[in-house]
């Protein structure tokens, strides 16, 4: 039986590249496309896909995110990343967030296939040039447990803060939410609060380096 695979990826010529070479595996079988996160929420609830190829920097919703999602509703399904980015904290994040895989988009194609069916046995693949990088945010964390992280804030504060960083005001975000401006005011100083930080420009800088929202 053939490993089902939806791929996700903001650029057409990605998906379609990787949908070419997929179909060449006779154990691999593409069975849908995704052009942002929230459409790959919604194509895994629909296709129940095996594997997922997540890009991590979308719009509407980065991999990240979309990777929670999808695993929280479909625990068995396998997430592999596909980044540009080797940042031991976008690895760190998504890793946290469930994916078993991630593989730079500068490597051969054979090793993405490698690590699809890699996950697909329950264990973990990165790129050889990736581990390192993971091992040196768990020694950092480690060294520095009391850091703030994404860890600490509630899902609604997840929200606020993505939509701050993708540039929207309280009265935007209010309607985004349906809540008022005055809340949305109040879960923006608890974020500053929680994380020890000063500034709306602050909070940007966190939210992207924690893969929460994209430069």
């Amino acid at each position: 039986m053939s490993t089902t695979i939806l791929l996700v990826d903001d650029h057409r010529i990605v998906r379609e590249g990787l949908r070419t070479l997929l179909a060449q595996q006779p154990d691999l079988e593409v069975v849908g496309e995704a052009a942002d996160g929230r459409e790959a929420v919604e194509k895994s609830r629909l296709l129940r896909p095996d594997v997922v190829v997540m890009d991590i920097a979308m719009p509407e919703l980065n991999g990240v995110e979309a990777t929670r999602l999808v695993l929280s509703e479909l625990p068995a399904t396998r997430v592999v990343a596909l980044s540009m980015y080797a940042d031991r904290r976008f690895v760190a994040e998504i890793l946290r967030a469930g994916a078993l895989g991630y593989v730079l988009k500068d490597g051969a194609f054979e090793e993405l296939a490698l690590a699809i069916r890699t996950t697909m046995e329950g264990k973990t693949y990165l790129s050889p040039s990736i581990a390192g990088l993971v091992v040196e945010e768990l020694v950092r964390r480690s060294a520095t447990p009391g850091s703030p992280s994404l860890a600490l804030l509630t899902p609604r504060e997840r929200q606020v803060l993505k939509l701050l960083a993708d540039g929207m005001r309280p009265r935007e975000i209010g309607q985004e939410l349906s809540i008022s401006a005055k809340t949305v005011e109040v879960h923006k100083q608890n974020l500053m609060n929680k994380l020890e930080i000063h500034s709306a420009a602050e909070l940007t800088r966190f939210a992207i380096r924690e893969g929460l929202a994209t430069a």
